[in-house]
């Protein structure tokens, strides 16, 4: 079997996968801090838990902020970088199963791109994202680990955190539901518990994140928006992105293998013949 390597080297993480005949191979995401080091961990563990060696892979495509660091083929197996904005719309539409959408990248930041068959475009994007959930949570709860901040907003409310439509009109705003938010964080009561509050900092950037993508839609002229990144996998995200479909006539998709799309989409563009720089 002759496969094609994957790699999205972030700052923090590094997540790899294989691509064979349409079909993605053991997605694998590794974290460090050198992304030197993760690239050349990620790639050894991939081949181990798939008992294969080099000489089944055709060529690895790496992308992502960490891949400037890479200036020579990994292992001697050949290897180019492809453009990061183009791996996330391919990624997006691989997983998703589109072929038109608007790609939103939930990362530390987040990143807006309109792919469309097998061009991308890089719309933009907003510092909110993990890094923001992350700050917050340090500053306002004193905790730092993602997974423990997730634990803590299960059975945290909004009631004592958000201002909505229903606390400040009795008729309601034209299509808007009487729990829509008018303000985040607009409400905060002394009531509001821990789990309140994280649920407040989770809302608030899926909220922030959500609505740009709404409004990126309308002058996209798209309706589907697929949603990928590592934050596409807090649970809370789904109900957000819910109220925000009903709300503005969006689809929301959260593919399979969300937080792998860019690495997906990387091996999706060798696949196709994609632009890509040769290193080395």
């Amino acid at each position: 079997m002759r496969i094609i390597i994957g790699i999205d080297i972030g700052g923090t993480t590094t997540k790899i996968v294989g691509y064979s005949d349409g079909s993605l191979i053991s997605p694998i995401l590794v974290k460090a801090t050198d992304p030197v080091a993760s690239v050349y961990g990620a790639f050894g563990r991939f081949l181990n838990d798939n008992g294969l060696t080099l000489a089944n892979v055709e060529k690895i495509m790496v992308t992502g902020v960490g891949s400037s660091y890479l200036t020579e083929p990994l292992l001697g197996v050949p290897t180019a970088k492809a453009d990061e904005f183009l791996a996330i719309g391919m990624g997006g539409l691989f997983l998703s199963g589109l072929e038109r959408a608007l790609v939103v990248s939930m990362g530390t930041g987040t990143a807006f791109v309109m792919a469309d068959h097998d061009n991308a475009v890089h719309l933009g994007g907003t510092g909110i994202g993990g890094g923001t959930l992350l700050g917050l949570s340090s500053r306002m709860l004193n905790i730092r680990n993602f997974d423990d901040i997730i634990k803590m907003a299960k059975g945290g409310s909004l009631d004592h955190i958000d201002l909505t439509i229903g606390d400040i009109s009795r008729d309601g705003v034209t299509n808007l539901l009487p729990d829509t938010t008018a303000s985040n964080f607009g409400k905060m009561s002394d009531l509001a518990t821990k789990s309140d509050v994280a649920m407040g900092i989770i809302n608030l950037v899926f909220q922030t994140i959500g609505m740009m993508a709404v409004f990126t839609t309308r002058t996209e002229h798209v309706k589907d928006v697929v949603l990928t990144g590592n934050l596409a996998n807090v649970p809370q995200a789904k109900d957000v992105f819910a109220k925000l479909s009903s709300l503005f006539e969006v689809n929301f998709i959260i593919p399979e293998n969300a937080e792998f799309a860019t690495a997906v989409g990387a091996a999706a563009i060798c696949a196709c013949n994609g632009q890509a720089q040769e290193i080395g």
